[in-house]
C-alpha cells in the first residue's frame, strides 16, 4: 500500500504500551500503519485532536475533552490491582500531610486521578503544580511527585513512601482502574476497519518474552520483573470490572470540575472492530 495512504497511529515507547504495539513494527501488521511511537501519552491526544493522527493510543481522560471520536472495544492499558508504572512519591508517611504534589504530565488520566485521590477519598485539596519528569527536583518543590510510564520503575526508592496508584483506586474503590485506550477519529473508521487492535494485542501477548528481554537493557531491570509486569500488572482487555472502574472515574471526574460532561462511551461500530478473542489479557493483574 501507497505509505501515504496508511492509516496513522500513534502511541508512546513505554514498555506498557509495547505488546499493543508489537505486531504494528514487526509482526502480522508491519507495513499496514503509519506509527509514530516517540511521543509521550498527552502528545499523542493532541496529536489526535488536531488530525494529525487517525488513531492514537491516549489517556482515557482526554475522550470526555475531545470531540469526534470512539473508542476501540476491549482494548486497553490497565490494571486490576497494582500498575507499579504510575506512581506517587513521598518522603512523608500519611498521604494527609501532603500539601503539595508535582505532576508528571506525560499523561493527564494519572495526573486527574491524583486530584481524585485527594479530595474524594483521603479529603484534602493539595497545591498541584505541573513538572518535568525529575524526580528529584520534584520533592524539592513539593511535598509529593507523580511519576509515570518506565521511568516509574526505575528511580532508587530508599527514603521513599512510594504508592501505586491503581492500588490506591483498587483499594478506595474496588475496581480495577484504566489509564489508556485506543482512540480513532470519526472521520477514519472507513480506513482503519483494515486494522485489527485487539489481533494486535493477542500477537504482542504471545511475544511478552521477546519484549521483555529487549526492554532489559534499556530499563537496568531483571528481565523476570519485567516480563511479570507485562503478564501480572497490566491489563490489556476491558473486561466489564475495568469498563465500570473507567465509569468510576469519569463521574468522579465530573464531580471534582475536570470534565465538564460525562459522555456515554461510544465504541466504534462493526464486525472489523469486534475482539474475537475476548478474554485475552483478562488474565493480567
Amino acid at each position: 500500500m501507497d505509505h501515504a495512504k496508511l492509516p496513522r497511529i500513534a502511541a508512546s515507547s513505554y514498555l506498557n504500551t509495547a505488546p499493543l504495539i508489537w505486531s504494528f513494527i514487526e509482526g502480522a501488521q508491519s507495513g499496514n500503519v503509519h506509527l509514530f511511537t516517540h511521543e509521550a501519552p498527552a502528545r499523542c491526544a493532541v496529536m489526535l485532536s488536531q488530525s494529525d493522527v487517525d488513531a492514537a493510543l491516549v489517556p482515557v481522560i482526554e475522550y470526555q475533552r475531545m470531540d469526534g471520536v470512539q473508542l476501540v472495544p476491549s482494548v486497553c492499558v490497565g490494571s486490576r490491582r497494582r500498575v507499579k508504572s504510575v506512581v506517587m512519591v513521598t518522603r512523608l508517611a500519611d498521604l494527609r500531610e501532603v500539601r503539595s504534589v508535582a505532576l508528571d504530565t506525560s499523561s493527564r488520566t494519572s495526573a486527574a486521578l491524583v486530584e481524585i485521590i485527594f479530595k474524594e477519598f483521603i479529603g484534602i485539596s493539595p497545591v498541584l503544580q505541573p513538572a518535568h519528569a525529575n524526580l528529584r527536583d520534584m520533592l524539592a518543590g513539593a511535598d509529593a511527585a507523580l511519576i509515570i510510564g518506565d521511568p516509574a520503575m526505575t528511580f532508587p526508592r530508599d527514603g521513599l513512601h512510594v504508592h501505586d496508584m491503581a492500588a490506591l483506586w483498587q483499594e478506595y474503590t474496588g475496581l480495577g482502574f484504566v489509564f489508556a485506550m485506543w482512540m480513532i477519529r470519526e472521520s477514519a473508521l472507513e480506513i482503519l476497519k483494515q486494522v485489527d487492535f485487539a489481533a494486535a494485542r493477542d500477537e504482542g501477548l504471545a511475544n511478552a518474552a521477546k519484549i521483555a528481554d529487549r526492554y532489559e537493557k534499556d530499563l537496568g531491570l531483571h528481565y523476570e520483573e519485567l516480563y511479570a509486569y507485562l503478564t501480572e500488572n497490566i491489563s490489556f482487555s476491558l473486561n466489564e470490572e475495568m469498563k465500570l472502574g473507567l465509569e468510576r472515574y469519569y463521574f468522579l471526574a465530573k464531580k471534582h470540575g475536570l470534565i465538564s460532561e460525562v459522555r456515554p462511551l461510544k465504541f466504534c461500530p462493526g464486525p472489523a472492530f469486534v475482539d474475537n478473542n475476548a478474554d485475552a489479557g483478562t488474565r493480567m493483574a
